[in-house]
């Protein structure tokens, strides 16, 4: 496929806004506010150990497995889309090593960044995942099963979760999909969007300040698939500050580039722990904290950090000329399935009044 001078400038400005220092083994917690030490979102007990082998799809590069050192048998799984520049996984290390930590298993997989199509990006995260599924099934558990990513890796991630869980069947013991500030959703069909099986579950995060991705774009996915609103929410995260530490929500929330602190925990560890734990094992306690439709344990967060906003039914609250990639543009494939324009005021709400703060 080619495109157009105007698109590849506006690929080099995510790059920009998605690219991370890379080689930090170990980022430092930063911040006024602790990691939980109890609860969903603590760190786990487990030993993090890490294989790899080379990617079958993008030369020189090599798909990295976390997993838990002491853990006996196949362990449930995550495959994880990175963000458009994000090819190493040291931009967010945090958050796979805290999988491996719980016992879980978490595929990263790079793919090429310029001087390929999308379609090439696609099939270099799905030969991976495959790749990574035949290489070690003493290690994965394919009857669960859950797709995450960030940005580029967001919209990626339904097409994905579409093949696993449809075409290869995985997850028939659990299922979910967690994205965050997805970017434009490929190779996947509106029909396609209706027909994921039933046990699947979604979380849909977006951040205030975003200025890179839509709004609209995560609206869309969200009110397309076919998942009953109990077992889906979209969670709007807003930024905080707290004795002079500004806890931010940018479009790169999460990462270890800019901060690793209480927003990485309690905003996406602590939620993810919770959507893992109902998904694979059904502990409504967990649904609870994970997909609560608003009630006090998913939203509320400590120290005076912002209430997570959480709702069935978003709505767009700024205008699509705030971002660099609005939802109505000719390369979103779904550009016909944004809605209409909302006026530049406000913070994003719900027309029928069921935000819940608390």
């Amino acid at each position: 496929m080619k495109y157009s001078i105007a698109y590849i400038l506006l690929l080099t400005v995510l790059h920009m806004s998605c690219t991370f220092v890379y080689g930090q083994t170990a980022p430092t917690y930063t911040g006024p506010i602790a990691k939980p030490i109890d609860g969903y979102g603590q760190d786990g007990v487990y030993t993090v150990a890490t294989i790899s082998f080379p990617s079958p799809a993008y030369k020189g590069k090599n798909v990295e497995v976390f997993y838990p050192r002491e853990s006996i048998g196949p362990r449930p799984v995550i495959f994880y889309s990175h963000p458009f520049g994000g090819e190493q996984s040291a931009y967010n290390i945090g958050l796979f090593n805290f999988i491996a930590k719980k016992g879980y298993v978490v595929v990263f997989a790079p793919y090429a960044t310029f001087g390929v199509s999308i379609e090439q990006r696609y099939n270099t995260l799905w030969q991976s995942f495959k790749t990574a599924v035949s290489l070690y099934p003493k290690l994965i558990d394919t009857t669960k099963v859950g797709f995450m990513g960030h940005s580029f890796g967001g919209g990626a991630s339904f097409a994905l979760a579409y093949k696993g869980f449809v075409e290869e069947g995985w997850g028939a013991n659990g299922r979910f999909i967690f994205v965050q500030a997805p970017w434009y959703a490929y190779q996947i069909t509106q029909q396609q969007l209706q027909s994921f099986p039933a046990n699947t579950r979604l979380i849909a995060q977006v951040y205030d300040d975003d200025i890179t991705n839509d709004h609209r774009i995560a609206i869309d996915m969200f009110k397309s698939i076919r998942i009953p609103d109990t077992e889906k929410d979209f969670i709007l995260v807003k930024k905080t500050v707290v004795d002079n530490y500004t806890y931010t929500a940018e479009h790169n929330l999460p990462n270890t580039r800019s901060a690793y602190d209480a927003y990485d925990y309690y905003v996406v560890y602590r939620l993810l722990d919770a959507l893992i734990d109902y998904s694979f094992n059904g502990n409504t306690n967990a649904k609870e904290v994970a997909l609560g439709n608003g009630a006090a344990s998913q939203v509320t967060l400590p120290g005076g950090l912002t209430p997570l906003i959480v709702t069935d039914t978003p709505v767009a609250a700024y205008a699509q000329s705030k971002y660099r990639f609005p939802c109505n543009k000719q390369w979103n494939p779904r550009a016909n399935y944004c809605g209409d324009d909302a006026p530049a005021t406000g913070r994003l709400r719900d027309r029928l009044g069921r935000w819940r703060s608390q």
